[in-house]
């Protein structure tokens, strides 16, 4: 079984750390990941058993509920997902890439996992927040049918306030693939900022 994963997005970097430290004295969590993204969000990111994340994540509600703006909980969180947050990237030419783009990262998570468990599909990569202005999008990677499936099940998790654009692009050109796969970043794929100072 995988572990449970929980994300909590606040408008405030203050309350962020606030709400930080509730949620490690609550509960004993096997992994935590704070830090600032675009435009001055704070996210907290735990991973654990079931009952830890969850008690964790009520700690950090009830400390700064006032600034929170996205969350979610995922049990038994699919390794792909795990994967990518640790910045792994899935190269080489893939027959259709989808693609989904939230507002803010929470329900990006969701759909990744929903995608993910739902169709036969590799999760390319996750770009969340920097450099986005605060959206996050995820690039699938597989069959055209099963790139569809994992779209249509991925952005059917997405509330449709959050959903900024879905799209299924069959037989995608070798020379925009390897563009996607080397990096998102146009200042990158000219040169201007390299692959560490960008992440």
């Amino acid at each position: 079984m995988n572990p449970a994963i929980g994300l909590l997005e606040f408008d405030s970097v203050a309350a962020g750390i606030a709400a930080a430290d509730a949620m490690v004295k609550r509960a004993p969590i096997g992994d935590l990941v704070t830090g600032s993204v675009q435009p001055g969000r704070y996210l907290v990111l735990i991973a654990g058993d079931v009952a830890s994340v969850e008690e964790s994540m009520e700690a950090g509600r009830e400390t700064s509920a006032q600034s929170l703006i996205a969350e979610i909980v995922l049990h038994d969180v699919h390794q792909g997902v795990a994967a990518a947050l640790r910045g792994e990237r899935i190269p080489g030419p893939v027959e259709a890439l989808g693609v989904i783009e939230t507002g803010s990262v929470a329900p990006l998570l969701a759909a990744a996992d929903a995608g993910l468990k739902g169709a036969a599909v590799d999760l390319l990569e996750i770009n969340l927040a920097d450099g986005l202005g605060g959206k996050a999008y995820l690039l699938f990677g597989g069959t055209v049918s099963d790139v569809e499936a994992a779209v249509s099940i991925g952005t059917s998790r997405v509330d449709v306030s959050e959903l900024v654009g879905a799209v299924v692009i069959p037989q995608l050109h070798d020379e925009l693939g390897d563009n996607l796969t080397h990096h998102g970043r146009f200042a990158v794929r000219l040169g201007r900022e390299d692959d560490d100072a960008a992440r």
